[in-house]
C-alpha cells in the first residue's frame, strides 16, 4: 500500500480505500471477509456511505482488535432505520443513525465525521440552523470525533464551506467525465473543479474521492461519454494526481473486486497512463497541464508535471509551494527548449513557454 499523510493530522491514509456503496448485497459473510481482506493488505481508509445498513456490523467484525489501524469515515445525514440508506437532515434522526452506526461498528468514535451530501446551499443552511453543525462541533471538541468533513458534488458549496475553516476532509466527485462536463454530477467547469482541488491542497484539507469510476459508465466504451473506455487503474491515477487527493474509495462489491482494484499498486505505468483522454477530452481542457508526466522522461531532467503543480498551487495561494519548488533539484530555469514535452503533451501544453513563465514567478 501507499500511504498520504493527512495535513491536519498525523494520520497516514492509503491511496486505495473501501467503498461501501456496492457491496451490501454480498452478504454478511462475504463483506466481513473482503473487509478482512482489505485490511490485511494495508487498507485504512473506510467510507461508510452504504447504500444498506449490512455492512457495519460486518465490517465491525473485521476490523475488531485492530480498530486503532483503521479510519472510519461516518456519514452525520446517512439514516440507515429502514435497513437501506436514507437522507436527512432532521437533528434528531442524524443522531440516533450516528449512534446506531458506532454501536454496529464496535467503536466509540469516529475518525472523519462528515456533514453528508450537500449539494444545494440550502440543505447547508439547514445543516447550520438545524443544529446539526453544532452537535459534530461538539462532538469533536468531546473527542468522539477526530477530524470533520463534508461530502458533496457542488464546488460553489464546498467553497462556502472551506471559508468556515472547520473542514479537515472533503469527500468530492472527481472523474474525468464530471471534471470535462459530463455526467449528472459534473456540476462546476474545467476551472472551476481544478481551482477547488488546488485550494484543498493550499488550504491543507484532504480529498477522498467517490465515483472515480463515474458509476461504472467510464470502463465501458458503450456508456463513457467519450465513446472511449478507460481502465480502473487509469481512473484511479488520474483522481490521484489530483492536487490534494490522499485516497480514491471504490465500490467494491466482493473480494474479487477488492484483489483487481488492489492490482492498481503493482500496476506499470503503462497501465496507470491515462493520457489517452487527451485524445477525446473537450476543447476546453486544452492546454491545461494535468501532472499525467506522459512528457517524461525530460532530456534535461525536469519533473515537469511537479514543477507546473507547485505553480499552480502557489498561485491558488499555497505557501509552503515556492519551498517544495525550491527544494527541487532541476527548476524551470534549467529547462533547455527541447520540445520533447510540448510534442508528448496529450492536453497541447505548450511546456517550453510554460516553464519560461514559471521561471520567471520563482525568479529562477
Amino acid at each position: 500500500m501507499e500511504y498520504r499523510k493527512l495535513p491536519k493530522g498525523d494520520e497516514q491514509i492509503g491511496v486505495i480505500g473501501f467503498g461501501t456503496s456496492a457491496i451490501g448485497s454480498a452478504g454478511e459473510c462475504e463483506i466481513e471477509a473482503t473487509a478482512a481482506l482489505a485490511v490485511e493488505n494495508g487498507v485504512n481508509y473506510f467510507d461508510l456511505a452504504s447504500a444498506d445498513a449490512a455492512p457495519f456490523a460486518a465490517i465491525g467484525r473485521a476490523v475488531a482488535g485492530g480498530r486503532d489501524r483503521v479510519h472510519f469515515q461516518v456519514h452525520f445525514g446517512a439514516d440507515y432505520s429502514s435497513g437501506k440508506y436514507g437522507w436527512s437532515l432532521d437533528r434528531d434522526v442524524i443522531r440516533r443513525s450516528v449512534d446506531w452506526q458506532l454501536n454496529a461498528l464496535k467503536t466509540d468514535y469516529i475518525d472523519f465525521g462528515f456533514i453528508h451530501c450537500i449539494d444545494e446551499e440550502a440543505d447547508l443552511e439547514q445543516v447550520i440552523s438545524h443544529g446539526i453543525l453544532d452537535d459534530i462541533l461538539r462532538l469533536k471538541e468531546e473527542g468522539v470525533v477526530r477530524h470533520i468533513g463534508l461530502s458533496s458534488h457542488t464546488p460553489a458549496v464546498v467553497q462556502k464551506v472551506l471559508n468556515m475553516g472547520i473542514l479537515d476532509m472533503l469527500m468530492f466527485s472527481i472523474n474525468p467525465a464530471y471534471d470535462y462536463r459530463h455526467g449528472e454530477y459534473a456540476i462546476g467547469s474545467v476551472d472551476e473543479r481544478m481551482a477547488l482541488y488546488r485550494r484543498c491542497e493550499a488550504e491543507g484539507v484532504g480529498i477522498s474521492v467517490m465515483k472515480a469510476f463515474a458509476g461504472g459508465q467510464l470502463l465501458n466504451a458503450a456508456t463513457s461519454p467519450f465513446r472511449r473506455a478507460l481502465t480502473e487503474y487509469q481512473c484511479i491515477q488520474y483522481a490521484l494526481d489530483k492536487p490534494g487527493v490522499l485516497t480514491v474509495l471504490p465500490g467494491v462489491r466482493n473480494r474479487e473486486d477488492l484483489r483487481r482494484v488492489l492490482g492498481f499498486l503493482n500496476a506499470s505505468p503503462a497501465e496507470r497512463d491515462y493520457s489517452v483522454l487527451g485524445t477525446f477530452a473537450p476543447q476546453d481542457a486544452e492546454g491545461v497541464c494535468v501532472y499525467c508526466n506522459h512528457c517524461q522522461p525530460c532530456p534535461a531532467g525536469l519533473d515537469v508535471g511537479l514543477i507546473n503543480k507547485y505553480y499552480d498551487l502557489a498561485q491558488a495561494g499555497d505557501e509552503l509551494a515556492g519551498n517544495h519548488y525550491d527544494a527541487l533539484e532541476k527548476k524551470a530555469s534549467d529547462c533547455i527548449g527541447c520540445g520533447h514535452c510540448d510534442r508528448r503533451c496529450p492536453f497541447h501544453v505548450v511546456q517550453t513557454q510554460r516553464m519560461q513563465e514559471i521561471a520567471a514567478y520563482f525568479g529562477k
